[in-house]
C-alpha cells in the first residue's frame, strides 16, 4: 500500500488487534466472521485513507471499535483524532486502547454526533459505514468550516447518495481503494460543505 510504518507502530497495531479480539467476546465490537479477516477488512482498510488526511484535527464519527480512527492515530502521531460514538461499551473499549497503546493524540467522546460541539476547528471528518453521505452532512453541518473535508468510506461507488448531496456541498475527489487480500469494492469520497453565508 506504499505506507511506511516503524517497528513501534506495527507493534501498536498488533496490540490493538489483540485487544479487539479479546474485548469482542463480551462487547461485540465487530461481527465474529470479521475477526478472521481483521487485518485486511479493518486495519488495512482504515490505513488506506492515510494519504488523504490533509489537516491536523480529525473527527471520526460513529467510530465503533475505533475504525478508522485508531489505526490512523497510530500511523499519524502528528495529527489529533477525536473518536466519537454514542455506544458506552465501545467508548469504554476505546479508553482501554488509548491507555494500553499510549495514544496521546486521541480524544474519546461518548455522545451522539448531533450533540457534539468542538472548541477547535475540525479539518477532516471521517466515517466508515455510518450513514448515507447526505445524512452525514446534515448531522455534521455545524462542525464544517470552509476548509473542512468529509472523507466518507464506502463500498460500491454511491451514485444515488452523491446525486442527493445538498446544494452547497461539492465532491472534491473519488478514490478507488485497493486493499491487499480484499476483493470487495472500496471507495473514498472527499466532500466539502462550506457554511451558508
Amino acid at each position: 500500500m506504499g505506507l511506511e510504518l516503524d517497528v513501534a507502530q506495527l507493534a501498536q497495531l498488533e496490540k490493538y488487534a489483540q485487544l479487539l479480539r479479546k474485548w469482542n467476546k463480551t462487547y461485540n465490537l465487530v461481527s465474529t466472521p470479521d475477526l478472521h479477516q481483521l487485518e485486511g477488512r479493518h486495519l488495512l482498510d482504515s490505513l488506506a485513507i492515510l494519504p488523504f488526511l490533509n489537516g491536523t484535527r480529525v473527527l471520526d464519527i460513529g467510530t465503533g471499535a475505533g475504525l478508522p480512527g485508531i489505526p490512523l492515530a497510530i500511523a499519524a502521531p502528528d495529527k489529533h483524532f477525536v473518536l466519537l460514538d454514542s455506544n458506552g461499551k465501545k467508548t469504554r473499549f476505546l479508553f482501554q486502547v488509548k491507555l494500553a497503546l499510549g495514544l496521546d493524540n486521541i480524544t474519546i467522546e461518548n455522545c451522539r454526533i448531533e450533540h457534539y460541539q468542538s472548541q477547535q476547528q475540525i479539518d477532516i471528518v471521517t466515517c466508515r459505514a455510518f450513514a448515507t453521505i447526505p445524512e452525514i452532512l446534515r448531522l455534521t453541518e455545524p462542525l464544517f468550516h470552509p476548509e473542512t473535508v468529509l472523507l466518507a468510506m464506502k463500498g460500491r461507488y454511491p451514485e444515488d447518495e452523491l446525486a442527493s448531496l445538498p446544494d452547497r456541498s461539492r465532491l472534491l475527489a473519488s478514490h478507488k481503494l485497493e486493499i491487499p487480500g480484499q476483493d470487495s469494492e472500496r471507495h473514498l469520497l472527499a466532500i466539502t460543505f462550506p457554511p451558508d453565508q
